[in-house]
């Protein structure tokens, strides 16, 4: 199917009567021919797909935001039970108003606390820590020799004399600044979380954010205060606001709406084109659950961006077939004619927005992944409801006569006067040689500084806490007390040592881990370390008298067994075959980890042995580190992939190298501009934000082949390029302006979101709408002029 003229001819103004229901191509006789099976075909599939649109489940998934195949994340897994839930954790900061925890009021409230968390569904209770768990130990030296014990003893009873006693086990423990805060005027509840529950059922993040909320509120009062942070916090919170963002849904509705009746003055064509975009979001929140998906909070703004794409196909389709039923064309045949005209290029959109979200697929982040079938799932339901099911619709209802009318308004005017539209003949410069060299040129300075600032374009988190939320927002101020009282942080960066069975204690291997850990100390970013090797330095000292002389490790292998004998078992597994390194920074910003990971690989690799390996990475930092290396190696793959797949389907439509250069070089200086703009507002590129660019290049070719399959069409049967492009304009141009200036205005409310990740949404999409909407109208019709010239094209006989 070639794209064909444009303009209706006289031939094309027949009647109903006089219309021959065998013309066209296969696809329309069977679409059109059977206009009543569609209708009820979609209408069943509406009904069906809405009631398991119902059961659709919101959640999130720690293991689907973490590359698995990663050797960082396979060494996690591999030793994950060893660990001590050095991975997907929540801690509860306890706080007190008064001037120490050593209060019998305070640990009753810990205690309760702590005991009620640990019926929490999902919580690893082995590894659960708190002050009143038998696992938190301390270790010390006595007139007896070596001795050690639970930190609050059994028989505590909160007086005086036990309180003296807890305080003195915490001294001894090694836990000031870990369990305990600095000032001792709090203490963690340490929750290490499951995949799923006892039941075998995935962990359901929105119900562990409330359960911890319940917490909050039942234990919180004038005298203490609590602090919670941790992965099913953030999530919790995020989804929290996913509900939220079904107002700045709606908000979109109703401006698309509006801004559709402003341009059509139809209520009818107007509330048909939202509805059957509407119709395909719904078609697609109905099969996710039925292929076994949930929406995460990096999926929640693929049905907004599915909404989107079917406005910009429905509003052609529906400007089409107004402006044919203007030229006297009754609604059956004005739908027929625009499907024959629009349908290839929707489709060849379509199919870009498919491969585009499809390439996604390449990441090995099953949350990337989730996301890429989802949008893809989504165009493919476009393609029946916005290419097939709003032209039979608009065959049946049509538009009102002054809609039609006020469609033609513009060229009748031309027509009789010569005169054009302020806003064309501003455009039209751009097909003449001086405006086409100066906006090429002003591309091309665009282009080069916003490679230059891209190139300052980092991976990973650019801010602590949490970036996906506010600065302010509850979670982040808790994050900020737990940096500000403790020296390790909740951004732990865990290196496995692996060694022989019962030889994680040889005097060798704690050499080496000692001097591992010395290196990472001194890096900045590095709060705090913590590992067997520190430990044994300290009982060492206290052995003797605690002179800083014998801070030391000391080659006394039988001393070094009796140490590890009594060392909690955080610190090495119960078959001695494996320890842990963890440093405690201050955040988890991009940096700080890259310098962290090149200087523990550059260790390893100069110290790994046959017997002793040193194997990156657990702790939410060394899985937020692999994720990091991830993200980098495939934003690239992901541009080529994406921009490979668009010149393919391009060149497969226009059949000219030349045509796909003007549509494809505006979405390359757009995607770089973006990146340009994420620098500027120092936004990484991390999970949430990878697939922006990728999403922004599948719309805005929309807008570059509606455009540019005009332009073809008419320079093929002789038209000048003004004249062409003015066409162009007048079919289709119009309402890809539209459509960018609506769907912009629409996302650009996200700004005012409380979730910050939706607000940088927002200002992204916006950026990429409007970006890719210019280059359209201005930069295709001035690469145009140098590069498809009338005579360049074939004239069609």
């Amino acid at each position: 199917m070639s794209v064909v003229n444009q303009t209706v001819s006289k031939d094309e103004r027949t009647p109903l009567t006089d219309f021959d229901p065998r013309s066209g191509s296969a696809i329309e006789r069977a679409l059109f021919n059977h206009r009543q099976l569609i209708l009820l075909f979609c209408a069943v599939l509406t009904v069906v797909l809405g009631w398991s649109a119902s059961n659709l489940r919101v959640n999130a998934s720690f293991e689907k935001i973490i590359p698995r195949s990663h050797p960082y994340i396979q060494n996690f897994f591999a030793h994950r039970q060893e660990l001590g839930g050095l991975g997907n954790a929540v801690r509860i900061a306890v706080a007190t108003t008064g001037e120490s925890i050593y209060d019998p009021n305070y640990l009753k409230v810990l205690q309760q606390l702590s005991d009620e968390a640990f019926l929490l569904p999902g919580v690893d209770r082995r590894n659960m820590k708190s002050l009143w768990t038998p696992n938190t130990r301390w270790v010390g030296v006595t007139e007896e020799g070596m001795d050690g014990g639970p930190v609050i003893p059994d028989g505590y009873d909160g007086s005086p004399t036990s309180l003296a006693t807890v305080r003195l086990n915490i001294e001894r423990s090694n836990e000031i600044g870990q369990l305990v805060a600095l000032d001792q005027r709090s203490s963690i509840v340490y929750l290490p979380l499951l995949s799923k529950d006892a039941n075998g059922v995935p962990l359901d993040y929105a119900d562990v954010s409330d359960a911890l909320e319940t917490l909050r509120v039942k234990y919180q009062s004038d005298g203490i205060s609590i602090h919670i942070t941790g992965f099913a916090k953030v999530m919790g919170d995020l989804i929290e606001g996913i509900w939220q963002m079904l107002g700045f849904f709606v908000a979109a509705v109703l401006i698309t709406t509006a801004m559709l009746y402003a341009y059509t003055r139809c209520v009818r064509s107007a509330v048909l084109v939202v509805s059957c975009s509407l119709v395909a979001v719904l078609w697609q929140l109905g099969l996710m659950p039925l292929l076994g998906y949930e929406l995460d909070p990096y999926s929640v703004l693929v049905p907004f961006l599915v909404f989107a794409i079917g406005m910009s196909h429905g509003a052609q389709k529906m400007n089409g077939i107004m402006q044919d039923i203007g030229r006297g064309a009754n609604s059956l045949v004005a739908a027929r004619y625009t499907f024959r005209r629009l349908f290839l290029a929707g489709l060849t959109a379509l199919l870009c927005d498919a491969v585009g979200f499809g390439v996604l697929m390449v990441i090995d982040i099953e949350a990337i992944r989730d996301l890429a079938f989802i949008a893809s799932l989504g165009v493919a339901v476009l393609v029946f409801t916005n290419l097939i099911l709003l032209p039979i619709l608009l065959s049946y209802v049509g538009v009102s006569p002054g809609a039609a009318q006020l469609s033609l308004k513009e060229e009748l005017a031309n027509q009789r006067s010569g005169a054009r539209h302020p806003l064309w003949r501003l455009l039209d410069l751009f097909t003449q040689r001086r405006w086409a060299a100066g906006a090429v040129a002003v591309s091309l300075l665009l282009g080069t500084g916003g490679l230059v600032v891209a190139q300052r374009l980092k991976i990973g988190d650019l801010e602590s806490g949490a970036p996906e939320l506010r600065a302010d927002s509850r979670y982040n101020r808790d994050n900020t007390y737990m940096t500000a009282h403790y020296g390790a942080s909740s951004d732990a960066f865990a290196v496995m040592v692996k060694t022989p069975d019962g030889e994680c204690s040889q005097y060798d291997t704690l050499m080496r881990v000692d001097a591992l850990e010395w290196k990472m100390r001194a890096l900045p970013g590095v709060e705090d370390t913590n590992s067997l090797a520190l430990l044994s330095r300290r009982v060492l000292a206290g052995l003797n008298e605690g002179s800083t002389k014998w801070y030391e490790l000391i080659n006394s292998q039988s001393m070094l067994n009796t140490i590890t004998s009594g060392a909690p078992r955080g610190l090495y597994n119960d078959t001695c075959s494996l320890l842990t390194l963890t440093a405690y920074l201050k955040d988890h910003k991009a940096d700080t980890l890259t310098s962290l990971v090149n200087e523990v690989e550059g260790f390893a690799k100069e110290n790994n042995t046959e017997q002793v390996q040193f194997l990156l990475a657990a702790g939410n930092s060394g899985i937020d580190a692999a994720t990091n290396i991830v993200v980098r190696d495939a934003n690239r793959e992901m541009l080529f992939w994406v921009y490979g797949a668009v010149i393919v389907l391009c060149a497969i439509t226009f059949r000219s190298w030349r045509a796909v250069l003007c549509a494809v070089l505006p979405l390359i200086l757009t995607s770089v501009l973006c990146e340009a703009l994420m620098v500027a507002l120092n936004i990484g590129v991390k999970v949430a934000t990878l697939p922006v660019i990728a999403l922004g290049v599948g719309i805005g070719v929309d807008y570059a082949l509606y455009v540019m399959s005009i332009l073809l069409a008419r320079l093929k049967v002789g038209d000048s390029l003004s004249e062409a492009y003015y066409q162009s304009l007048l079919f289709t141009g119009k309402v890809v302006l539209l459509t960018g200036v609506t769907l912009a205005l629409c996302v650009v409310t996200w700004v005012v979101s409380p979730i910050k990740f939706q607000a940088d949404m927002g200002l992204l999409l916006a950026f990429m709408f409007v970006g890719n909407m210019i280059g359209a109208l201005v930069l295709l019709p001035a690469l145009a002029h140098f590069l498809l010239k009338p005579m360049v094209l074939k004239p069609i006989n």
